[in-house]
Formats: structure tokens, sequence, C-alpha cells
């Protein structure tokens, strides 16, 4: 199926051109494509990590941007023609702000539910970081650059925000609180902005108190139509809860509610936080999540009707104005047919800079890692472990991607230079997660061996366990991992790219704090030199389990 998707994807591209994002390479997933090919669509329509999705239209052009947590580049932002196919474009945050405080893993801090909107010509994205606030960051150009974040309201459990610009020239910001560090929850608050939309200038007001009917109520996008004042809010949890409308004339309320959609007869669970857009041809659909625990939250993509000033999404086959996940339907008319593309994921390493499917675990230093294109390959430099590090899941130079399917097989070929000063350099392929395995090259006792790590409950510091498979000869090694249905995961290596021993019994993936397992690189040392030693990756390919 895929490689007929291929084909399509080709003749599309001949036929159609390439859109106004030309200067952005366009990638084709081996292992999940949305498109049908035939004028429908599965859900999800990205089937990767990409949590809290919010959207807007601009023109003929769709955006999405998404939560990013500790993850940097943060915030990443996502092209579309038609919501279907989406590309990975860019990052709106090069940095985490406080610096200092980023500087080392914070999992599960940082970025939470963000907006963006598109007003006054700039682009703009409103994020909370619920240990220090609301901040807000803008671009004239999707692309960037993106001004260094402002603090819009400083706070603890300031979660969600999102902006309105009224017809009156007032502008607003509704948002929700996180009990953890809040100390309540389950209500969204209404606050005026200044002018700017810089500064909030009140205190807020209670709109919606959710304890009775919708528990956990966070992720208000507020919008108006038709003179109503629309708050769209997942409730009831992110794996079993249901997606929330409320309404009013008035923007402080009284508001309406009414449940729009939830699971109903399908697997799709909790299935909410999302994005209403409009396409250019009047058709309108709401972009929204699931969380699929190992492999995060995934993003799906259903239609939207108005019935009596109220939306309906999904299918509502009792017609009794709630609508249940749609998994295959017809695409949006958008006017014209656009080629397959997808967010890229596999890294030939022959750029200029780091590709931008990749995220480091902390704000990097620039001397972790750097694109030596000449030779097309990505180097990364051994850096010291913090002192208080006790395993991997403390390292910041631990550079990631997002699982992209329920199955896929992950191949590198990495060449290992340590210093001829250290020992205890080690550089290769890990799965991360509350609990990780890597296997990796290491130097002990002067010599280079193959080492296989698991560490479980890794994020309550506990000790690796690290298995020596055998001494090595050869600095060029090639690893892979196998990843199968509920995260199962098989390393295997090679000593000539084409002949794969597998290094024992398999291990379970298991999700980050607040995301899915990711898949990636790394290259550290536990002692200080003035000369670390390297490893060279000539490629990272993601490709079907084989």
């Amino acid at each position: 199926m895929l490689k007929n998707l291929e084909k399509i994807v080709l003749l599309s591209l001949l036929a159609c051109g390439a859109h106004s994002l030309s200067a952005q390479k366009t990638t084709v997933s081996k292992v999940w494509v949305a498109d049908n090919g035939d004028g429908t669509y599965k859900n999800p329509v990205i089937n990767a990590d990409y949590s809290d999705p919010d959207a807007i239209r601009v023109g003929t052009d769709f955006y999405m941007t998404a939560s990013s947590f500790e993850a940097i580049p943060g915030l990443p932002i996502l092209h579309s023609k038609d919501l279907v196919n989406w590309t990975l474009i860019g990052h709106a945050l090069k940095r985490l702000p406080p610096f200092d405080h980023f500087a080392k893993p914070q999992h599960g801090n940082g970025v939470w539910a963000p907006s963006i909107r598109y007003h006054n010509n700039e682009f703009w994205i409103y994020y909370p970081d619920p240990d220090f606030g609301i901040y807000l960051t803008k671009a004239k150009n999707i692309q960037g650059p993106w001004s260094e974040p402002v603090l819009v309201e400083a706070g603890k459990g300031l979660i969600d925000p999102c902006p309105l610009w009224d017809d009156n020239g007032k502008v607003y910001l509704v948002h929700a609180y996180a009990g953890s560090r809040a100390g309540i929850k389950s209500i969204l608050v209404l606050k005026q902005l200044n002018a700017e939309g810089t500064k909030t200038i009140d205190a807020g007001v209670l709109v919606y108190d959710g304890h009775a009917k919708d528990p956990t109520i966070e992720g208000p996008k507020l919008y108006k139509r038709n003179g109503y004042y629309y708050i769209f809010a997942p409730a009831g949890g992110v794996s079993t809860g249901w997606q929330l409308v409320l309404r009013s004339r008035n923007i402080y309320g009284p508001y309406e509610r009414r449940v729009v959609m939830d699971q109903g007869n399908t697997n799709v669970n909790g299935p909410h936080q999302g994005a209403w857009v409009s396409t250019q041809t009047g058709e309108d659909w709401f972009l929204h999540f699931q969380d699929k625990e190992v492999y995060g939250r995934v993003v799906h993509l259903q239609p939207l009707k108005w019935l009596n000033d109220w939306p309906v999404i999904g299918e509502d086959k009792d017609g009794d104005g709630k609508g249940e996940p749609v998994l295959r339907y017809r695409k949006p008319t958008v006017g014209k047919t656009y080629p397959v593309v997808t967010p890229a994921e596999s890294d030939e390493f022959n750029d200029a800079r780091i590709g931008l499917p990749w995220q480091w675990m902390a704000n990097p230093k620039p001397t972790w890692a750097f694109s030596d294109a000449a030779n097309g390959v990505l180097r990364l430099f051994a850096d010291k472990l913090p002192d208080s590090a006790k395993n991997l899941w403390f390292a910041p130079n631990v550079l990631l991607q997002k699982f992209p399917a329920e199955a896929f097989m992950v191949s590198t070929k990495m060449t290992f230079k340590p210093s001829s000063k250290l020992d205890n350099e080690k550089a290769g392929l890990a799965i991360m997660g509350l609990s990780y395995a890597n296997l990796a090259l290491k130097k002990m006792n002067g010599a280079v061996y193959l080492v296989f790590t698991t560490c479980t409950n890794a994020d309550k510091g506990h000790a690796e366990e690290e298995t020596v498979i055998m001494k090595l000869d050869t600095e060029t090694i090639y690893l892979r991992v196998r990843i199968t249905a509920g995260g199962r995961c098989m390393f295997s290596y090679s000593t000539n790219g084409n002949d794969f021993t597998e290094t024992g019994s398999a291990f379970k993936a298991e999700p980050g704090r607040w995301i899915g397992a990711k898949v990636g690189i790394f290259c550290t040392r536990e002692s200080q030199t003035n000369d670390s030693g390297y490893a060279d990756f000539d490629w990272f390919r993601i490709e079907e389990v084989r």
C-alpha cells in the first residue's frame, strides 16, 4: 500500500508542483500515510505525538502547533494545504526560558498546550509554562524569526491560554489551571489583555466551573461566530474524556453547555482538545488528539457541522447533536488536490543543519552537535553527564524524535571515535521513556565494546543495567531497533550493514512524562576533558519492519 502511495506522490508532484513553502523538502513516510490516494483519508492524520494541537488557516494554508514540554527546539510548526497531508516546517522556540533552568532536563515541564492565531498580519503563539506563567511569541513569517518569549502573566499553574481580539477592540485571554501547581483545577477563567496583547490587565473572571459535570476541564479555545462566543474545551481527562463546547452571547457568560463529541462506539478514546478550522470553501473541521500511551497523543481530523448554532463534531449517527470520531472519511474540499506528504522522519545528515524532526531533552550547548554536510554525517561530541545525573534520563544531550507509527524499524550507521585520554565515553541508539534502553559503543579499559543497556524506572533515579556483548575491533557499527505493537523493541547490530544479530530479550518501551516514547541517538562521557571524543552518524532511517 505504501509503495503505491509513493507512486501517487510522484505523479501529484509532477501534476501540481510544490506548494508555497517549496524551500522545504517534502517527504513521504514509509510507515504511516493518512491520505488513502482515493479522495479519502484515515485517522490519525499524524500518527505521532503532537499533543494538544491548535491550528489556523491563513489564505489557503493551514498551520498547526502543539505542546512540546521540555523538548528543544519547541513549539513545532506544521503546514498543510488540505488538513490531511502535513509537513513539519520549523519551530517557534529555539530555547526555553528561563534558560539556566532548562539547561537540564525538566521532563513534563516547559511548553504545555499552546494556541496559535493570525492577527494584524502576524502569527501569535501564546503558550503556558505551568511553573512560570503564560508567554507570547510572534512572527511576521510563519518560518520565523520568532520573537523572544514575553511573559504575559507570571504565576504557577496558569495553563492552556487562548486569545480573542473582539469586535469592540478589546483583547481577551481564556485559560485553565493546573491543580499540581495552583491548587485548583477544573475551572476556566477569562482575563483582559492590554491592547498590545502582551500583558493581562485584570485578575480575571470565572466563566465556567466544571466540577459538577466536567471535571478536569482544560485546554480552552475561544472563538466568536454569529454573535456567540464559543469556548471549545476538553473535559473528563486525557484518556477518557469528551469534547465540550460552551456558548454565550456575553463573553463573560453565563455559558450554555453541550458535549459535542465523545468516544461513542469507536476505539478512539478521550477524543478532545484541539482546533476548529474552516476551509476557504466554507467547510468546517476539527483537529484533536487521541492518547495512545507509549505512542503519545496522535492527531485526528473530524468533520464539523453547525446545527442551530451548535457544532457537531465527527459522525452523529443518532442525530442527538453529539458525534463520535470517524476513522475513514472524505478529504476536505479545498479547491484542488495537493501532493501526498508527511512530516520528515529519516535523516541522511547531508544538510548544513540538523533536521527538523530532532529535539534535545534540554536547552542545547552549541558544542553538542555539528552537521558535516561535506562528509554527509552528523557529529555528536561526547558531553559530560551532569554530576547529579543518575542515568541517561537526566542527560540533556540526548537527540530524539517521536515514534511515527505503531510498528516501524530504525537503523543507523555510526562511527565511534572516543578520546584517547578517557574511558567511559559512550554513543549509540536509544529508546527513551520513563524506562529506557540503548545499544551503544563504549570505551572501557582502553578498548571499545558493544554494550546493551536498560534502565527501569529511570525517572526515579534507578541505576542502569549494562550488558557487554563483545569487544570490537572496528570503529563503524550499524545499529537497529524494531518496534512492534505495544511498543515492543528488539535491538540488533551489524558490522557489515547486511547481517544483523539481535541483542537478546525484547524491551517494552514506556511513555515519558506527558509524552510518548522517543527514539534517537546520544554521545556522553563521565569525565572532564579538553578534547572529547565523538560519534559520526552517517544516516538515520525509519522504515517498515522486516
